[in-house]
């Protein structure tokens, strides 16, 4: 196996593009939505920007942790996130672009993996999580707390 495993995720949310990136660039908000259901966050680093790290613990239900780590790559706000995650279990890409459309803003989501095995054994669990992502953003955006 050679190449690159892509997974790709696209929601229309009906807020402007702004408040689309700011649910993302405020780490308070991001910690509110970040990963699937029955996932809490703890942010101790989030530097948005290009060289910028990002530390985040997702705790599943079970009270097991994850500690991620990533770099951003590119940032252009209001536009694009490129960002790397080294840890835990395998590194991949994740490109995240924001674009206006006529009933709100597009949020799309693009993650690279070199493609093995494994990689690709968890290709459907990785696309239906990012869904999850994706209503628990809704669902905060809709909500009083935001």
């Amino acid at each position: 196996m050679s190449g690159k495993l892509e997974i790709l995720n696209d929601r229309l949310i009906p807020v402007d593009r702004a408040t689309l990136f700011d649910a993302f660039a405020d780490p308070a908000k991001l910690a509110a939505w970040w990963g699937p259901e029955g996932f809490s966050n703890t942010i101790s680093a989030f530097d948005l920007k290009p060289g910028g790290h990002w530390l985040i613990t997702m705790t599943a239900d079970n009270s097991t942790e994850f500690h991620n780590r990533w770099t951003f790559e590119d940032v252009v706000e209001g536009q694009i996130v490129r960002m790397t995650h080294y840890e835990p279990v395998h590194i991949f890409t994740l490109e995240m672009r924001f674009a206006d459309e006529d009933r709100g803003a597009r949020l799309s989501w693009r993650m690279l993996f070199d493609r093995t095995a494994e990689n690709e054994a968890m290709e459907k669990f990785l696309h239906a999580a990012n869904e999850q992502n994706f209503d628990r953003l809704e669902r905060l955006l809709k909500s009083n707390r935001y």
